[in-house]
């Protein structure tokens, strides 16, 4: 904590949490206690960064992808979800934390559905941090949506063609109004996107740990954070152009 620079903290950090089941064969448990055991370890990231002032924390929860796991899993990870957003929601709400869900909402059952409803309206006038947290994600599927609802606005003449530039697009992801990462972590070493924010992460810091997600700890997000911040992010300009930018 003594090395962190308060001043240059990463406005928004998004979180690859991977390993749970990894985390679990080693210690010849099930699968499903690994990813109970990373539910505890998503539970001290989002204090953790609640208390360091982080302002936006995205959370990778559950791909489309991850649908065709078996039918009994999927069935104990969506009841692990229903569960945590509903005994989770008073806390939120005591530490003014705004939650929202991105994904495909359709696509999950009515119970996790009705809790992701429920904790956004009780959270929504929250100032604090805001909590995203991806399920049934796919940023292919994000921008495929994205191009719909323009080709959409265009048919309508709503919008015309040539209008059309990097705003609107940003402007219709599900993410619309939410600041790109600063900082992408993703857990177990693999070194991947596996199809999450591809838009928003272009100039996003990427920060790679061996550590399974069972195991990431608050000092392994300081960690994250005092490697950004040794970090020089120019944006595509030249060392000397930020010089001049930074005045």
């Amino acid at each position: 904590m003594d090395k962190l620079l308060f001043e240059r903290l990463p406005r928004h950090i998004a979180i690859i949490m991977d390993g749970n089941g990894r985390w679990a064969m080693k210690k010849r448990l099930t699968r499903i206690k690994g990813h109970r055991k990373g539910v505890e370890a998503a539970r001290d990231v989002v204090t953790f960064s609640r208390e360091l002032g982080i302002e936006y924390l995205t959370l990778y929860t559950f791909s489309r992808d991850n649908w065709n796991r078996p039918a009994y899993e999927v069935r104990m990870l969506m009841a692990f979800l229903e569960r945590h957003l509903r005994s989770e929601a008073p806390s939120m709400i005591e530490n003014n934390i705004r939650f929202r869900a991105v994904g495909n909402m359709r696509e999950l059952p009515p119970g996790v559905r009705g809790a992701v409803e429920e904790v956004e309206e009780k959270t929504r006038t929250n100032s604090g941090m805001n909590l995203q947290l991806a399920i049934s994600y796919s940023a292919r599927a994000e921008i495929a949506d994205a191009c719909r609802a323009i080709a959409e606005k265009v048919r309508q003449g709503v919008l015309r063609v040539d209008d059309i530039d990097e705003d609107t697009v940003g402007g219709s992801l599900y993410t619309a109004g939410i600041p790109d990462p600063d900082l992408l972590i993703r857990t177990s070493g693999e070194r991947r996107l596996s199809n999450f924010l591809l838009w928003q992460v272009a100039y996003t810091e990427l920060y790679i740990t061996d550590v399974l997600w069972p195991d990431f700890t608050r000092e392994d997000l300081l960690m994250a954070i005092r490697d950004f911040q040794t970090r020089e992010r120019r944006f595509g300009l030249t060392r000397e152009q930020l010089d001049g930018v930074m005045g």
